[in-house]
């Protein structure tokens, strides 16, 4: 606060005040100021209240600059580093147009080369005139430009030589409701434009009483104000923000060649004639290798579905081997529950107890799904994506001259002027389609990490192909993948039926194998392999667990008069009732006498003492027949007692039991190879039996014991 009593000298060229002294002096007189004696020396002094109002408020300004300027200078108030005062410097000269940055560097050019002259022993004035004749700077701007750097260090020279800047300011009003209002019309996910916003504004406006700028000035706002990251939340979603944060980078150096591969399908954009004589667009499952990126086999369909993928699959293992992981999207085609069921994290479809173990499960393969973002898959996570993009297969193969008005644009408003003029044959499609790919993964320069803009994806994988160790898969593992599937219950009779031909019109067979009714008491089910073309051939039986049980042969209907398959039937039926009982008493091998003979005898306790008894007597005798000599009867009934053991002894003789030891089963195999081979006739049973053992999982089993034990003797 400034002092009460003031010297009209002091009042000079204030706001409200006279330029001159005499005009304060007469404004004073005129109006009447308070004034009184000075305390020390001559002459007055007025009072603060007896001047205008703008005066007073000048007068308390420059009394609190004094005070602020003596505090300074006490030490009271420390100023801010001249650190800190540089990075504001050198964050303001960043945020300047390059047009000024660039004449501030040539005042920094200019002054440095003036320090130099000087150093070089001229004088200032030659200096200066050195400076004028080669850059034109007169005398006095060039001491301008020295005084702006006075006392600061050379680095700090170039933001303190940058002109006065401003920026873009605007001197545009605009009431804060209008502001508020229009950001809630236009920051919707309807994505109206700024055209519709500020015609809405401008009517509300006139009814509020609002001042609002141009529409170009909002415009202008719109992008500077609002941060273009909330535009996007607000306007096109979530998942569009999600787009936003940089996409993570992954390296493949530690994988290599068949180690993790990935597939996915593509819809060509090309008419094809099928056989049937409809023209669709093709639709092409890829898998492709991780490391390398080369497609590493492909099948085409109408469209996606699980045989096209499992066939696929075939194709690549057959080729090249089995891998160890596996990206696919969860689409219902890829993720059933033939292809991967039992995998824990398989999120399609309903997860059942009974499910069948799918394919890449059976065969060893760790399955990864793509990622979900807010209930939309992340297809473009997996490596393949990229050879279906700008530049990828859709230009090599869609494109080609030969399918010239075939194609039908990548979009809908894409469409060409001979849109659907002509519809390519499949064949010739198909044949385009594999040259197209051979010279896709044989093209050199490939820019990729492991390519390095030199090789070629044919190249990467073989180099890292022929240096891993590669999985192969066995004849029983082809069947996986070469037949279909399907998963049925089993009755307890060994049959089971399956609706597979209903879909081809051949209606629904029935099929039977004896090793499948131990799982038909349980109510057990089982997965069914077979060939959609042949389903009156042998089926093969798994568990759901991926174990082989055995074949099943087809279990044909006879006609309702048929005599002569009725007495095959009933021939077959006394074969396998004859055969099972041989086997039961073969697994019996105590019987009832014996068994009882080893039953611990029971301690009885003792019996009270009876009571009063009387006798009770019939009501009438019953008069017994006359069967004639006892003894006699019960020597006929031994004759044929003996008759019927000697007969059933023999029977039993003529049926050979199969061992239950896995290596005794296979010596025993050996043993009846044997006997055919010296010209024995083996039954028809056992010798079904001899076919069907070599090819079953218990041979391998037998073969590796017998060898491990001999190798241990």
């Amino acid at each position: 606060m400034t002092s009460e009593w003031v010297m009209l000298r002091t009042l000079v060229d204030l706001p409200g005040m006279n330029s001159t002294y005499q005009g304060v002096v007469k404004q004073a007189r005129r109006e009447k100021w308070e004034s009184r004696k000075r305390l020390k020396g001559k002459g007055n002094e007025y009072h603060v209240s007896s001047l205008p109002k703008e005066t007073q408020k000048a007068l308390n300004i420059r009394a609190a600059k004094a005070r602020a300027k003596n505090q300074i200078e006490q030490g009271i108030i420390v100023l801010p580093k001249a650190q800190a005062d540089t990075q504001t410097l050198w964050t303001h000269f960043e945020k300047i147009p390059l047009s000024m940055q660039d004449r501030a560097r040539f005042k920094l050019k200019v002054l440095v080369l003036f320090e130099e002259l000087r150093d070089s022993g001229l004088t200032s004035q030659e200096a200066e005139q050195q400076i004028k004749d080669g850059y034109g700077v007169s005398r006095a701007t060039l001491f301008r430009w020295k005084k702006v750097v006075k006392e600061i260090p050379r680095g700090d020279w170039l933001p303190c030589l940058v002109d006065d800047y401003k920026g873009g300011q605007t001197c545009a009003e605009c009431t804060p409701e209008a502001w508020d209002f229009f950001k809630a019309d236009y920051l919707r996910l309807e994505r109206p434009t700024i055209a519709d916003c500020y015609r809405r504004l401008n009517e509300t406006a006139k009814k509020y009483d609002w001042l609002i700028p141009s529409q170009k000035t909002i415009t202008s706002w719109t992008k500077k104000k609002i941060p273009s990251t909330t535009r996007v939340a607000l306007r096109e979603g979530e998942l569009a923000l999600l787009k936003r944060y940089p996409a993570l980078d992954r390296s493949v150096k530690e994988l290599h060649a068949m180690q993790w591969i990935n597939g996915d399908g593509y819809q060509h954009n090309v008419f094809v004639l099928w056989p049937d004589g409809e023209i669709e667009r093709p639709k092409t499952w890829f898998w492709q290798d991780v490391y390398s990126r080369k497609i590493l086999g492909y099948r085409v369909d109408i469209t996606e579905n699980t045989d096209q993928i499992r066939l696929s699959i075939g194709d690549v293992i057959e080729q090249q081997g089995i891998p160890e992981d596996i990206t696919i999207d969860n689409t219902r085609a890829a993720a059933n529950k033939w292809m991967t069921g039992r995998v824990p994290n398989r999120y399609r479809f309903k997860i059942k107890e009974d499910d069948p173990m799918g394919l890449f499960p059976q065969l060893g393969i760790k399955v990864h799904w793509t990622s979900v973002n807010l209930g939309k898959g992340h297809g473009q996570a997996k490596p393949v994506e990229r050879a279906f993009g700008v530049g990828g297969l859709g230009e090599w193969i869609d494109k080609h001259p030969a399918f010239a008005g075939a194609w039908t644009g990548n979009n809908p408003n894409a469409k060409p002027e001979n849109y659907a003029s002509k519809a390519v044959e499949l064949d010739t499609f198909l044949a385009y389609l594999n040259g197209g790919i051979i010279e896709w993964n044989a093209r050199q320069g490939r820019r990729t990490e492991i390519c390095n803009g030199v090789k070629s994806f044919d190249q990467a994988f073989n180099e890292s192909y022929q240096q891993s160790a590669i999985r192969k898969a066995t004849d029983e593992q082809r069947r996986l993948w070469l037949l279909a599937a399907e998963a049925v219950p089993v009755a307890k009779d060994g049959t089971f039926t399956m609706g597979a031909g209903a879909k081809t019109g051949e209606g629904r067979n029935r099929y039977f194998a004896p090793e499948l009714q131990s799982i038909g008491e349980e109510r057990g089910k089982i997965v069914v392999r077979f060939d959609p073309q042949s389903l009156h051939d042998e089926v093969y039986c798994y568990t759901l667990r991926g174990i082989y049980v055995g074949k099943a042969g087809l279990w044909e209907a006879a006609g309702f008069g048929d005599t002569e398959t009725a007495r095959i039937y009933n021939k077959h039926r006394r074969q396998f009732i004859k055969a099972e009982k041989a086997a039961a008493k073969a697994e019996r091998k105590m019987d009832d006498v014996e068994l009882l003979a080893r039953l611990p005898k029971p301690d009885l306790p003792a019996s009270p003492a009876p009571g009063a008894s009387r006798i009770v007597r019939p009501a009438q005798t019953i008069e017994r027949p006359d069967i004639g000599n006892n003894e006699q009867i019960a020597a006929e009934a031994k004759d044929t007692l003996k008759v019927i053991q000697a007969e059933f002894a023999k029977r039993s003789d003529q049926v050979e039991i199969i061992p239950e030891d896995l290596a005794e089963r296979y010596s025993y195999w050996h043993e009846l190879q044997t006997r055919i081979a010296g010209g024995e006739k083996l039954s028809q049973e056992l010798s079904d039996w001899y076919e069907s053992y070599a090819g079953c999982a218990d041979f391998e089993a037998g073969r590796v014991i017998v060898e491990l034990r001999e190798q241990s003797a």
